[in-house]
């Protein structure tokens, strides 16, 4: 009885004897309920997730790498690039250092894949992963995000509200990039011409990017309509859809 909690039950139930079941619920709930800290459940659930999301975005980054070193464009570019450092020559050996084909090229693979990593900058969800964007740096570094946050908005509100200031190219593809309603790793994995088109077309003015946004809506309503599996599926709905009952003898 030196806990608190179950003095206050023990003295409840002097006081109200004819509640037995409840007397009992209470006193297997206490004996059996978990005494581990939540705040420890908590820090191990973050740093397991953080640990999973780690690796998971390395594989995806390496799936990447050996996806682009498939691509010719990027292959035939990489392996110019080793025969002019000399790194391919460094494989054919002779004498008792004489090494199997197979070997060979497995080395040769992995230069072309390390020249691909170091010259080819990957954007979007396959980029090269940073410690930093786990979830435990997240939340540790949420409060300074914050800070920094509220520093750049009111910079914003200062530099193009109060003084009038023209955007800059980076300020205006922040505004495009809010109208597509696109997060920063999406609107970075796009080409550089698509974004060279949304500048052209002042699609930071909010008028202009409505009547860009209309014009991607029919010309996907017309791909749709010229696509044979659109078209199939359309037919299916209409004649053997979901919600359609049918009577057949077998």
């Amino acid at each position: 009885l030196q806990d608190e909690e179950m003095r206050k039950d023990y003295d409840y139930m002097l006081d109200h004897p004819e509640e037995y079941y409840r007397h009992y619920y209470h006193y297997y709930s206490r004996r059996l309920a978990p005494k581990v800290d939540v705040r420890i459940v908590i820090l191990v659930t973050v740093c397991a997730i953080s640990v999973f999301q780690f690796f998971s975005w390395w594989s995806s980054y390496n799936e990447a790498i050996n996806y682009l070193s498939t691509v010719p464009k990027y292959r035939i570019q990489a392996t110019e690039i080793a025969r002019k450092q000399g790194l391919l020559n460094k494989t054919k050996e002779k004498g008792k250092n004489r090494r199997s084909k197979e070997e060979i090229r497995e080395e040769e693979e992995e230069i072309i894949k390390d020249i691909i990593k170091n010259k080819i900058d990957i954007k979007g969800g396959y980029q090269k992963p940073k410690i930093y964007d786990i979830l435990l740096f997240q939340i540790l570094l949420a409060p300074f995000y914050l800070c920094k946050y509220i520093v750049w908005y009111c910079w914003w509100i200062y530099c193009f509200t109060i003084r009038g200031q023209e955007y800059g190219v980076e300020e205006k593809l922040y505004i495009i990039r809010r109208y597509m309603k696109m997060s920063q790793s999406q609107f970075d994995s796009l080409e550089d011409h698509q974004k060279d088109i949304f500048l052209e077309r002042q699609l930071w003015i909010r008028e202009n990017y409505e009547v860009y946004k209309r014009e991607q809506e029919e010309e996907l309503k017309k791909k749709m309509a010229m696509d044979p599996r659109w078209k199939r599926y359309r037919r299916w709905m209409k004649n053997e859809g979901p919600g359609r009952l049918t009577f057949i003898d077998d």
